[in-house]
């Protein structure tokens, strides 16, 4: 399996405007990010985990000319309005994409893209075939995605285990039955948004906590705001285990 960080920013992660702080005027390319989403690319599929603002952007970056599947972790606009990109992968591919979402972010996905669910047959609205998924293990053709269900504050949202890769943002709780399904994963990804308390995010310290606790033989923290502090310095802090994700970043296991 390859994995490709197709963005590692939140809306407070990407350089702010008229924000003055040394991120935002950092020259490391490191701290240009965009909204946060991942690629797996495994058994010849190309499946992405959420499609925020810059999806368009990330794909085009990449040099991805075929989508397999789509998947959400939840609801919330940094996490889906790329939605109606995905028409154009509709005409290369000559048919529906997969969009794997809960029930409750299609409610979510209707009301902001009611264009899409309406009936209405207008040519040239994205094409999805919408799929249920729920808190338990569901097939993308032969891979296996095993959702893990955390706490954004009150919202549930998922994270995915794919083989031994494991990928979790926007949480700031895990269950510990929840926890039982990360462990033994090789590779970790945690949101850390930055060092400060924050209401629905884990901070840098609570996520190389959780780092610690299961101890993968990788670990990467990503949707980081700008807040965090520079890619360089972060990274000098942290264990020799874990380090900061950045845009691009690529890996196979």
């Amino acid at each position: 399996m390859k994995v490709t960080f197709l963005g590692t920013g939140t809306s407070q992660g990407v350089p702010v405007i008229g924000c003055k702080c040394a991120v935002c005027r950092s020259g490391n390319v490191h701290d240009k990010r965009l909204r946060t989403s991942v690629l797996l690319q495994v058994n010849g599929l190309n499946i992405v985990i959420d499609s925020g603002p810059d999806f368009r952007q990330q794909m085009l970056r990449c040099g991805i000319d075929h989508l397999d599947a789509l998947i959400f972790t939840h609801g919330h606009k940094d996490h889906t309005a790329g939605l109606d990109d995905i028409r154009a992968f509709n005409f290369i591919q000559g048919g529906k994409v997969e969009v794997y979402a809960t029930s409750e972010v299609q409610d979510v996905l209707r009301r902001e893209f009611s264009y899409i669910f309406d009936g209405t047959d207008y040519p040239g609205i994205p094409q999805i075939k919408m799929l249920t998924i729920a808190n338990s293990p569901f097939q993308i053709d032969d891979v296996t995605v095993t959702p893990i269900e955390t706490l954004h504050y009150k919202l549930p949202v998922f994270g995915f285990r794919v083989g031994d890769f494991t990928y979790i943002t926007d949480a700031n709780y895990i269950p510990k039955k929840e926890k039982e399904k990360i462990k033994g994963s090789k590779v970790m990804v945690l949101n850390a948004l930055r060092k400060t308390s924050h209401i629905s995010h884990f901070t840098l310290d609570e996520a190389v906590e959780l780092m610690h606790e299961f101890a993968p033989q990788h670990g990467f923290l990503t949707h980081i705001s700008h807040q965090l502090g520079l890619h360089t310095e972060v990274n000098a802090e942290l264990p020799d285990f874990v380090r900061l994700a950045h845009d691009g970043l690529t890996f196979e296991l």
